[in-house]
């Protein structure tokens, strides 16, 4: 089940990312550009929308692909780094 979830801020501590992700980093350059809300479009057709249970978001998963490509990463790589790096966290979304 696809469903569109809507941003919150899932953490008080969100705001650290603004001194720790410096202004000039990539993912970050990545993140204020590209807006990635295409990919639920892309996506609409090909889950069912009242079965299941809900998806990983789509994006994040869409965002691990592009952080395996750009690092050159494995799956267990970037998934062990996302723990850690806080870019990694920022660019996901993830709470720090």
């Amino acid at each position: 089940m696809l469903v569109q979830q809507q941003k919150m801020i899932l953490s008080p501590y969100m705001k650290i990312y603004e001194l720790v992700v410096p202004k000039d980093n990539i993912l970050r350059k990545i993140k204020e550009l590209v807006d990635f809300d295409f990919i639920y479009d892309e996506l609409i057709d090909k889950y069912s929308l009242d079965n299941g249970r809900n998806a990983i978001p789509p994006i994040r998963m869409f965002k691990y692909l592009l952080l395996k490509i750009i690092y050159d990463l494995s799956d267990e790589d970037v998934v062990e780094r996302s723990k850690y790096d806080m870019s990694f966290k920022y660019f996901l979304d993830m709470a720090p």
